[in-house]
């Protein structure tokens, strides 16, 4: 009898992503599973019913959950979803394992094993399964066109009869993937962009894309970057001074984009509110680091804020307003790993620890949380 995959409709309020595409369930067939989809769990990313059931996938309720091998989602499960899972099964998802230490716990307990996508290695090997990234795309994107939308004024310089209109100014604030994206889309839509990153890497990154890089480049500054590519949390000394510097650029800015994110830290704060009060009224904030604190000053989670009359756009899960085509990239991105972890012969999943994947992704196995990072006490691992 094959192995069951089983995908949810997601539960977690807002998320409107799933984790299969039509494209990844033949292949998860072709793989030698059965693949369960909950009805209804594609609709909002645009994937009806129907063509689920036309590429191989049965349609089943809820329920699907007590008699899957491996279950796949984008969220992490719910307390109520854990309890239905059974003992063994494999659970992959976007587990956010910085703030989800009780789920992670109800997983292990569960005897479940469970792959946080987001620990991904940034590797050369685990390029297609990055989902940080792909998402972030995403995100950078949809914040320039959230941004569009809220602001009363044209973006690109536009000539006309009655005269000319300027074009907008565009400042993002951490140049990483979505930082990137953001730049390549205001420059798209005609803005006059600038940016700014810790990372010496990113000036170059940031020039190729027509945009103007905006950094004290002192020496703390050329070292500010780990191994692993991420930003390093700067001194108290270099954040002062970037802060002046970034306070005089951030008045003459019409629309300003934050980006900046530490893993298993708070959001930095880039942007206060004395600061805001030098922009121009009906100017602009993206805050895609609202979810962890917000790196905008009075930015409000889940909203559009006004203060000092600047709107600060805090939307939540920012990829998932883009879910038709965020839910390809990720169903992507997971089956990309998934197919690593499946003996070829037996047609199951088979978890090899010494994998640098697994052993930067697994969070849960063998009713223990194995992790060195998050509740475990093994040494074999890491991300």
């Amino acid at each position: 009898m094959a192995s069951i995959v089983f995908v949810p409709k997601e539960s977690t309020s807002g998320e409107s992503r799933v984790a299969v595409s039509t494209d990844t369930v033949k292949k998860l067939i072709g793989l030698g599973f059965d693949v369960s989809v909950q009805k209804g769990a594609g609709l909002e990313s645009r994937i009806p019913d129907e063509e689920y059931a036309a590429a191989g996938a049965k349609l089943v309720t809820a329920t699907g959950a007590k008699t899957a091998d491996v279950v796949l989602k984008v969220a992490c499960p719910t307390d109520a979803e854990i309890k239905t899972y059974k003992k063994g099964a494999v659970v992959i998802a976007t587990l956010d394992p910085y703030s989800n230490d009780k789920a992670i716990a109800a997983m292990a307990k569960a005897g479940i094993s469970s792959f946080a996508m987001e620990l991904m290695p940034r590797i050369t090997r685990a390029q297609s399964m990055d989902v940080l990234s792909s998402q972030a795309n995403l995100a950078g994107y949809r914040a320039v066109i959230d941004a569009a939308h809220e602001y009363d004024r044209a973006m690109p310089m536009m000539m006309t009869a009655a005269g000319t209109v300027p074009a907008a100014k565009v400042f993002v604030m951490g140049a990483g993937v979505a930082g990137l994206q953001a730049i390549a889309t205001a420059r798209r839509l005609g803005a006059v962009v600038s940016a700014t990153d810790v990372r010496p890497a990113a000036k170059e990154q940031v020039a190729s894309l027509g945009a103007k890089f905006i950094a004290v480049e002192d020496e703390e500054f050329k070292a500010a970057e780990t191994a692993g590519g991420y930003a390093k949390e700067m001194s108290k000394e270099y954040q002062a001074k970037q802060a002046a510097l970034v306070a005089d650029h951030i008045a003459k800015q019409d629309i300003v984009i934050t980006t900046a994110l530490i893993p298993g830290r708070p959001a930095p704060r880039l942007i206060t509110k004395d600061m805001l009060k030098a922009m121009r009224p009906g100017s602009i904030c993206v805050d895609l680091a609202v979810e962890r604190g917000g790196n905008v000053e009075g930015a409000k989670a889940g909203q559009v804020a006004e203060v000092e009359g600047v709107r600060i756009i805090g939307y939540n899960n920012v990829p998932g307003r883009v879910a038709a085509s965020a839910s390809q990239l990720y169903a992507r991105n997971l089956m990309a790993f998934f197919a690593t972890l499946v003996d070829a012969e037996t047609k199951t999943v088979s978890i090899n620890t010494e994998d640098e994947l697994v052993k930067a992704t697994l969070l849960t196995h063998d009713g223990k949380a194995v992790h060195p990072n998050f509740g475990g006490t093994a040494t074999d691992g890491g991300a």
